[in-house]
């Protein structure tokens, strides 16, 4: 199933003239309003390999019908969602979930849809079926250095599917710790970890990036080996110039000042990657923007800020939208994290900056608060629209997937039991 650009362009015109009343009247308000629109529409997130089928709990799944049941029709899926808001250019691939089988076809299946590789993703938090050695009481700092090299070995493999895709980087997330107290060393444990990535870093080529990931909890519950981004920042440092730290808006605990955490990476140039999602209790990735919109705002009034401030130091972060679609349409859950996204990134970028510090330097807090929340109070809805305007994309995506009944195309297509790799 592929939308066509006259499809989007034949539903977009029953929309434009209401449009675009509310861009103009949003640009008497807003001087640089255009500048913003083109900074929005310049934007793009990837989507993960496993996020195109129903997602679920440790309790159960429920499935979806049409779900993608290989790499093709993942990619296929996100082609759809790339042409109604032509910012999803960019799929990140979680091995051994969806291994390239032929590189070549699927790259060039990925580029007749305008996708490009994002970074790879390891999986050593599972065993796999006849893997010899098993992660259960860890991987890359088992206390075996067997099961190590293991782990190892099956991150160099994924470097090596990047390297033929046209991936230029490395996501590592370990599920190693501890359930009960006592149960491992802490220093050898993180020794262990240190010492495998060293020959994880060594092995990526001089152009790639490695993202170290950090989770306080789950699956283990007493301790996690790289527990926050303290940990994470601290073996990146050690390993050199390509390693940085992978923010997670899921891997928290609860009241976390996120926003924080972002700017001190960014201050240290050690920001790597960025994966979206939202959570009510624990990493429940929900929909991005669902439960904590504010927070989300104020992360990128953040992130806003350090990109303009020190771009030299620290990159711009690969983005990934990294959620569990478990009562609804995954594409649909998708592109309602992408508007959640931009939706944040348009209001960051309202915020008088220079306005901001100086109420910061007078110490005058009453006006520090207005001007955020006069920004995040602005609906910027029209921008978001105006963007996807200029890129050719959908002026409202979700009813544009619904008027075209695409769900329905997808099941009628590949049936209603398929069930997406990896899940």
């Amino acid at each position: 199933m592929k939308l066509s650009k006259s499809d989007i362009t034949r539903h977009n015109d029953s929309l434009f003239k209401n449009h675009k009343k509310k861009y103009d009247f949003l640009k008497v308000e807003i001087e640089n309003l255009d500048e913003i629109t083109n900074q929005i529409a310049a934007y793009n997130v990837a989507v993960p390999s496993w996020a195109l089928g129903a997602g679920g709990t440790r309790f159960g799944r429920f499935g979806f019908g049409g779900e993608p049941s290989n790499l093709f029709e993942k990619l296929s899926d996100i082609g759809i969602i790339h042409a109604l808001t032509k910012s999803a250019g960019a799929i990140s691939l979680h091995i051994p979930w969806d291994i390239p089988e032929n590189p070549g076809e699927i790259k060039k299946h990925a580029e007749q849809l305008g996708i490009l590789f994002d970074a790879m993703n390891s999986n050593t938090f599972q065993d796999q079926e006849n893997q010899k050695y098993s992660y259960k009481y860890g991987s890359l700092c088992h206390v075996d250095k067997d099961v190590r090299q293991q782990a190892v070995q099956h991150n160099k493999e994924v470097i090596d599917y990047g390297k033929a895709l046209g991936s230029k980087s490395l996501t590592v997330w370990l599920a190693d710790g501890s359930n009960f107290p006592g149960q491992l060393n802490f220093r050898r444990a993180l020794n262990n970890t240190l010492e495998s990535l060293r020959e994880i870093y060594a092995y990526l080529p001089d152009d790639w990036k490695m993202f170290i990931e950090y989770k306080p909890y789950e699956p283990n519950f007493y301790s996690m080996v790289i527990q926050d981004w303290g940990t994470s920042h601290f073996l990146a440092s050690k390993l050199g110039k390509k390693a940085f730290t992978l923010v997670d808006l899921g891997h928290h605990l609860p009241n976390t000042n996120i926003e924080q955490i972002v700017a001190t990476l960014m201050m240290d140039g050690m920001l790597g990657g960025f994966h979206f999602n939202d959570s009510k209790y624990g990493d429940d990735d929900l929909t991005v923007g669902a439960i904590k919109p504010y927070q989300l705002f104020l992360i990128f009034n953040e992130l806003v800020y350090g990109m303009k401030n020190n771009p030299a130091n620290n990159p711009v972060p690969a983005w990934m939208i990294d959620a569990s679609h478990n009562v609804k349409d995954p594409l649909e859950d998708i592109i309602q994290s992408i508007n959640a996204i931009e939706t944040a990134y348009a209001k960051a970028l309202l915020v008088d900056q220079e306005a901001l510090q100086e109420a910061q330097m007078r110490n005058d807090v009453v006006h520090c608060q207005n001007i955020l929340q006069n920004a995040f109070n602005t609906d910027v809805q029209p921008i978001l629209a105006q963007a996807r305007v200029l890129n050719n994309a959908s002026i409202n995506p979700i009813a544009t997937f619904r008027d075209f009944d695409i769900r329905k195309k997808l099941i009628d297509e590949r049936g209603v039991e398929t069930t997406a790799t990896g899940l």
